[in-house]
Formats: structure tokens, C-alpha cells, sequence
């Protein structure tokens, strides 16, 4: 019986992998740096900005690197004010909520990001619990962001679904257990199914979604 669903952020409710691309592309090009879509892709997305700069900056100190982290992060905030949500996500939380289910957003991002980016999308009281990965002290794709709210939900593994973009979110989700289904925006499905994804989809609105939640046509 299906208790809880939980969202990751950046690419699964909202699409702001391509901003945040141009965002680290810009920063990083100050230090003679240079990446590309490809790069960012399979190097980056869905990873925390710590370990991100430490492998462009490896003699960096840790505080350099989190001054780097935060600057990239207001830059971010500074272009992000007009996304929007995924297609269908206010009909899917909507769903959950007429059905008293749990509903939490579990994500790599930072504090300010989240809930900034929750502002922007008014989903600011969508959720009954924000769980930030740093802040639980291991970020995805460990299990245990996922395995922090299932045990504040009081649940187990098999009373929730997951949704996620990225391969660490994927990864993080799948070892928790939980049954996910993959968001594509970022990545490629055939990507979400080798990971584990129980069903990969463009957005909310596709009917196969609707179909495993037991939703008729």
C-alpha cells in the first residue's frame, strides 16, 4: 500500500539542469576551465558542488571551496526566478495529497536552493518534509537521504515511490529500496532503466504513470 512520495529537486520537479549548466560554465571559465553539455552530463548533474569543485580545484582549502560553492549558488538564484514546474507535477502532488499520503522532496541541492526554488515554483507548502542530503551527512547516491525520511515517515521501502533525474538520485533511491521512476530530462531512459528505474518518463502527464499509480483512463 502506497504511504509516501518523494521528489528529488533539480530535474525532477523542475528543469533547471540546462541553468545550472550555463551557471557552472560561466564560473568555471573565470579559472580557465572549460566544459561542455556532454561533460556536465555525465560529470556533474546530481552531484554536491563540493565534490564537484574538489576535482577542478583538488589544492583547494575546504573553506575556498565552499566560498566557490555558495557564489555558484547565488549566481544561480540570481537567473532562476522564472522556471516553471514539470508538466502534470501539480496534479501529481494534488493526487497524493487527496489520498493523505506523505509527500516529501529529498535533495543533493542546498538549503537556500531548495526552498528559494520552492518559492519560485509556489510549492513552498507542498511538502511535508524538505530533507537536504548534506544535512542528513551523506549525500546520493547513498542510500541514506532516502533511508533519513523513510524512517521520519515511519515507513518501510515498499510503501513509498521515488522519483529522480540523475544517476546519483537513481542510485540513491533504488538502494533504499524504494521503487523509482525516472524523470528524463537529464538523462537518456535507456540510462534510468539500467540504474533501476521502474518506469522512465518525460513528465507527469504521461498515462503510464497514471497506470502504475492505478489511476483508470
Amino acid at each position: 500500500m502506497l504511504a509516501a512520495i518523494l521528489y528529488d529537486l533539480d530535474g525532477t520537479i523542475v528543469n533547471t539542469d540546462p541553468l545550472h549548466y550555463q551557471v557552472w560554465r560561466e564560473i568555471l571559465q573565470e579559472y580557465g576551465i572549460e566544459i561542455d553539455e556532454e561533460f556536465y552530463k555525465n560529470h556533474m548533474s546530481g552531484r554536491l558542488n563540493p565534490q564537484i569543485v574538489r576535482d577542478f580545484m583538488p589544492e583547494w582549502s575546504t573553506n575556498a571551496i565552499y566560498e566557490f560553492s555558495d557564489r555558484k549558488e547565488a549566481r544561480f538564484r540570481q537567473v532562476a526566478g522564472t522556471l516553471t514546474p514539470l508538466p502534470g507535477l501539480s496534479n501529481a502532488i494534488a493526487w497524493g495529497t487527496e489520498r493523505g499520503l506523505k509527500q516529501a522532496l529529498v535533495t543533493n541541492a542546498p538549503r537556500a536552493n531548495a526552498e528559494y526554488m520552492l518559492e519560485v515554483l509556489q510549492l513552498s507548502t507542498a511538502f511535508d518534509r524538505v530533507v537536504i542530503s548534506a544535512e542528513v551527512g551523506i549525500p546520493k547516491p547513498d542510500p541514506a537521504p532516502y533511508e533519513y525520511i523513510l524512517k521520519e515517515f515511519g515507513i518501510t521501502p515498499g510503501e513509498a515511490l521515488a522519483f529522480e533525474d540523475s544517476p546519483s538520485g537513481m542510485r540513491s533511491a533504488v538502494a533504499a529500496g524504494i521503487k523509482t521512476v525516472g524523470i528524463a530530462t537529464t538523462q537518456e531512459p535507456s540510462e534510468l532503466y539500467e540504474l533501476g528505474a521502474t518506469l522512465v518518463i518525460p513528465d507527469y502527464t504521461d498515462s503510464r504513470l497514471w497506470e502504475l499509480l492505478g489511476v483508470p483512463k
